[in-house]
């Protein structure tokens, strides 16, 4: 049987996945954002450097680099999280995907598109129809009720008045809050007033959803259910997501794969599984020293060549994680079967092999 605790080789692959492949939505090449002068020289500075400068280089003509050379892909209907700690420059490059901040300089590629090549007008336009954003700090209209919040991005685009209420509506319905149209944000919780934000983010229909922290000034449980209430929404929906946190635990529920920053640089990009079974160095090593991986290990990596003839207590997923099947694996007397969607057997999962798991978390 395997054992997880010491992977046979922490540089090996990930093991291949029957997941279908998704098209690329979003994607970041050799992209920097500079600060400390004017744009012309941050330019110059880094193309004189072969579009890599060092530390010393750019701290030599007073700048300073809040992300260095990104360079990331973000999947059809996949939730990505990028995640750091603060000053790691997260906030900084989802800015930069969503335009809100100006590249210094590299690629920002949206559907295909070169987006840093758009004029003025059409990146309104994009921004506007293609893209919503979520942000910490609610950002609500005192003045505007819930109904007048959600719709007010529509009628910016000129949707008459009536079919703007009617969509934010049904926003609203999907958030939970129904009955709450005509309350103003005074009189809602934290937690119905980032709902407001979310359904004003989602009455345009975006086709890229941006959210930067938008649970972490909720109290634990709040945030909690509105984690929950984000996986409904997601399984609903299925939008391009780019989520930023600096909560593991948060990245680790929400996330299809996640990017570590540190300093401005992405240290590593995997699933939560590959980030701490496979870290490519001590920092990310470190930042995932505290995860249970009862929470990421899954059963692929569990697994071993099925037994001829065995009998099975149950069927499970490859991309099923311990914490989800553990109770059923330690309770049966037979292995589970690890199965991909087509049925094909695939591997099994015995009850030692989940104890080890668990026992590593106590």
């Amino acid at each position: 049987m395997n054992d997880v605790s010491q992977p046979a080789d922490a540089a090996a692959p990930a093991p291949a996945s029957d997941d279908p492949v998704r098209e690329t939505k979003l994607s970041c090449r050799g992209l920097w954002k500079v600060f400390g002068a004017d744009e012309a020289q941050a330019k110059d500075v880094i193309r004189q450097n072969g579009g890599a400068p060092g530390r010393e280089a750019l701290e030599e003509q007073g700048l300073t680099a809040a992300v260095r050379d990104a360079n990331i892909e973000v999947q059809t209907g996949e939730i990505f999280v990028i995640m750091g700690l603060s000053g790691s420059g997260k906030s900084t490059l989802i800015r930069c995907l969503s335009l809100l901040l100006q590249p210094t300089s590299g690629e920002l590629i949206f559907d295909g598109r070169d987006l840093l090549g758009c004029t003025d007008d059409e990146l309104i336009e994009i921004r506007r129809h293609k893209m919503g954003m979520v942000f910490q700090h609610f950002a609500l209209l005192p003045h505007l009720t819930v109904l007048g919040n959600v719709a007010f991005p529509l009628e910016i685009q000129g949707i008459p008045r009536a079919e703007a209420e009617e969509r934010a509506a049904r926003m609203i319905e999907l958030v939970g809050l129904d009955g709450r149209e005509r309350d103003y944000p005074s009189g809602l919780s934290g937690g119905q007033q980032q709902r407001v934000g979310i359904a004003r983010s989602l009455a345009t229909e975006p086709e890229l959803w941006l959210l930067d922290e938008p649970f972490s000034a909720l109290d634990p449980l709040i945030r909690r259910e509105m984690q929950d209430e984000f996986l409904k929404l997601q399984k609903m929906l299925n939008k391009t997501i780019v989520f930023i946190t600096h909560d593991f635990d948060e990245a680790i529920r929400l996330a299809d794969r996640i990017a570590i920053m540190h300093s401005g640089d992405i240290v590593q990009v995997g699933t939560p599984e590959d980030l701490v079974v496979r870290p490519v160095d001590d920092y990310v090593r470190e930042f995932t020293s505290d995860v249970s991986r009862a929470k990421v290990l899954s059963a692929r990596t569990l697994m071993r060549p099925a037994d001829e003839g065995a009998t099975f207590a149950g069927d499970i997923a490859p991309n099923a994680r311990v914490i989800d099947f553990a109770a059923q694996a330690v309770e049966a007397a037979q292995p589970l079967a690890v199965r991909s969607r087509s049925g094909q057997l695939l591997g099994q999962v015995d009850r030692e092999a989940v104890i080890r798991v668990l026992a590593e978390a106590q």
